[in-house]
């Protein structure tokens, strides 16, 4: 049982590791202050395959070691000012992201149609934190907040939910069947 569980929380630093070279996949956008990342395709993966635990200790992981100042969030930035920076809403979110998409998928069956269910509202979830941080941190009004961290990130963020959804469960029903990862494992 410890053993198992040691193997968990490997796999979740595994995955906080994969979140933080997924968020140097980074395109800065001229009208926003928040680049278009490989984070939220990170996180998708993190609770498709490794379930609401697991999948949050592995944000857990990512986001503590960001606060810590190495630089593994996007565009090689850390420390805890960019969590309260313009930022720090987006990834404060992925908390209740990696939560909501995960629960969403373990109530549900394992399929690629329901977590891209999960995946576009966990998209939705980190788009809402996010710009809510975004007008409070640069005191912004709420046109330019979803002009500028919103609106051009929903379509790309469809993309990654659906990439996030198709991988994860292939994956994840890959490393099912080899015995590494057992679906009563992620669901804990």
């Amino acid at each position: 049982m410890q053993q198992e569980r040691l193997k968990m929380l490997i796999t979740s630093a595994l995955f906080a590791s994969i979140i933080g070279i997924l968020a140097q996949v980074s395109i800065p956008l001229p009208f926003s202050p928040v680049p278009i990342t490989g984070q939220t395709l990170a996180i998708g993966l993190a609770a498709t395959i490794l379930g609401r635990k697991y999948g949050t200790i592995s944000v857990l992981i990512y986001l503590a070691i960001g606060a810590i100042g190495v630089p593994v969030y996007a565009e090689f930035s850390g420390g805890f000012a960019a969590l309260v920076g313009p930022t720090g809403g987006y990834l404060i979110g992925f908390i209740p992201t990696v939560f909501i998409i995960a629960y969403y998928i373990e109530k549900t069956r394992f399929t690629v149609v329901n977590a891209m269910i999960a995946n576009t509202i966990g998209m939705l979830v980190t788009l809402i934190f996010g710009t809510i941080w975004l007008k409070i941190a640069l005191s912004l009004s709420w046109t330019a907040a979803l002009t500028g961290g919103f609106y051009p990130f929903i379509l790309l963020g469809i993309v990654k939910a659906y990439l996030a959804s198709s991988i994860g469960v292939i994956v994840g029903k890959r490393l099912i069947k080899a015995n590494l990862l057992k679906r009563d494992q992620i669901s804990a």
